[in-house]
């Protein structure tokens, strides 16, 4: 069920859950696990049941309806190492969920971390997914695109919240913290410089 990326004396471990259109295997969820797993934590990838139907019939699916996503999260989530602080997150919609997670559940984590949050759809702004955001009783760490269709730093800046994430932009990121060329900024800093921030946010709240 969980494929893990294991660290060298692991401090802690980060159940990392993939966006609506692309699985744990694809590159950005592979490369930024790796990329965590050398600032010390393990992580743990996993694919939703809707992704596994697809990989085995080799067409697309939409994903499942949030219940379904979360039930099977939190089944997840049994399987981790009690041993390990445990933090959880995703790209996009792994992200969302994760964050909805933790404010329907009472488990034991530290932290939740969204790279690429979805506040709403492209070209839809009246239509946020931040209503929940009030009950989450972790730290929140949102890593965001200057320039993402699901929300850009301009938008967010105009966001009132109940209680606010921490936010860390990327210049010029898109929704994968991808910069245009343009713009000076490369794709792979943007990445080494996610998974810095998500490591010192663990380390700052391992002992919460």
């Amino acid at each position: 069920m969980i494929q893990w990326i294991k660290a060298d004396n692991p401090k802690a471990q980060f159940i990392f859950a993939h966006g609506a259109g692309a699985g744990s295997d694809s590159e950005f969820m592979q490369d930024m696990a790796n990329k965590l797993a050398e600032h010390g934590i393990q992580v743990g990838l996993f694919d939703f049941e809707y992704m596994q139907v697809a990989k085995q019939t080799g067409k697309r699916r939409p994903p499942d309806r949030a219940p379904k996503l979360l039930a099977y999260f939190e089944k997840v989530l049994a399987s981790v190492n009690a041993d390990l602080p445990l933090f959880i997150g995703g790209k996009s919609m792994g992200g969302r969920m994760a964050s909805l997670l933790v404010t329907e559940h009472t488990l034991p984590v530290k932290g939740v971390i969204a790279m690429g949050y979805p506040f709403h759809p492209p070209g839809k702004p009246e239509k946020l997914r931040t209503e929940h955001f009030a009950d989450i009783s972790c730290p929140f760490l949102v890593l965001q695109g200057e320039r993402d269709t699901f929300g850009t730093q301009a938008e967010l800046a105009e966001m009132s919240f109940a209680k606010a994430p921490t936010f860390q932009f990327f210049a010029d990121g898109d929704h994968s913290l991808k910069p245009r060329k343009k713009s000076g900024f490369s794709e792979d800093a943007h990445r080494l410089d996610a998974a810095k921030a998500t490591a010192e946010f663990i380390e700052q709240h391992l002992n919460d």
